[in-house]
């Protein structure tokens, strides 16, 4: 995965085949069988926002992904003009690989128009100086956990808060699942609208359906659970800046038949709420 932030820009920075249809390179080095979901997701993306009239943003995405990426070539990005209306765009990106369709993003664009405004509030947490870096997690496997992290999320600055991890079997059909970090890009982002939905995408499916698994007392990369994001969806709601320091607040309100829910909000440090994910993951136990 990017060993930077600016590698990872580099990798938002599409290479123009023709009229509506781009190629996304892969990182330079990475151990990864399969490209990371957000990295599509973030692609994606980026080659729809580039097709949309200048003054329109991106307010919700939705996507699945289909088939897993092969990291030793190129994605090539597809994307279909659905509409151009008054006040919103439409359009549909199908990301491709050895002639398949592995991921389609469907998104929607609007202009800026003044209205109603609410949000619910920030949860009370922990500061960013009081959490614990996700790479030092792990116990014993801590320094190879670093190593790994490095290689592979370095372009990130992820610290994590908790969870509600039961203690006992009672529990887990009692209490709601959570689990909350910070995060933010490690170096300076360009003040574009459109860079920093796609890196906030990118950020979005790391760690959100780890949730799903916490009543059950399993964390995502273990053995004992195979783990696949199957769609995602994120709703923009104000205007963020993905090198400060925002708060994930997840949560899990079901999980069943091999697959968890999770629910994400973004926050930013001043309060405001500024995205919205979801996600439905493959969580299927691995018996032996």
């Amino acid at each position: 995965m990017p060993a930077s932030v600016e590698e990872l820009v580099r990798l938002l920075e599409l290479e123009k085949l023709e009229e509506d249809l781009y190629r996304g390179a892969q990182p330079a080095s990475s151990a990864l069988p399969r490209v990371y979901g957000g990295q599509v997701a973030a692609q994606a993306l980026m080659a729809a926002c580039n097709s949309v009239p200048a003054g329109r943003h991106v307010h919700s995405l939705h996507s699945y992904f289909l088939l897993p990426g092969d990291p030793s070539i190129p994605i090539v990005y597809d994307v279909e003009r659905i509409r151009d209306g008054g006040s919103f765009s439409t359009r549909r990106t199908s990301a491709r690989q050895h002639g398949a369709i592995i991921f389609y993003l469907t998104a929607s664009f609007h202009k800026h128009e003044a209205g109603f405004d609410h949000q619910e509030s920030m949860p009370d947490v922990p500061a960013v100086e009081d959490a614990v870096r996700l790479e030092d997690l792990g116990g014993g496997k801590g320094a190879d956990r670093a190593r790994r992290w490095m290689q592979e999320w370095a372009a990130l600055d992820v610290r994590y808060i908790g969870d509600n991890r039961p203690a006992d079997e009672a529990a887990r059909a009692q209490d709601p699942a959570v689990q909350r970090l910070w995060f933010r890009a490690k170096g300076q982002l360009p003040a574009d609208a459109a860079l920093n939905a796609c890196v906030l995408t990118y950020a979005s499916d790391l760690t959100l359906l780890g949730s799903s698994l916490v009543p059950h007392g399993v964390v995502i990369g273990s053995p004992a659970v195979q783990a696949a994001s199957l769609d995602h969806a994120v709703w923009f709601h104000r205007e963020v800046h993905v090198d400060q320091w925002l708060l994930y607040d997840q949560s899990s309100p079901s999980a069943s038949n091999a697959r968890g829910l999770a629910i994400g909000k973004v926050f930013d440090q001043t309060g405001r709420l500024v995205a919205t994910v979801a996600q439905e993951g493959l969580i299927r136990p691995i018996t032996r």
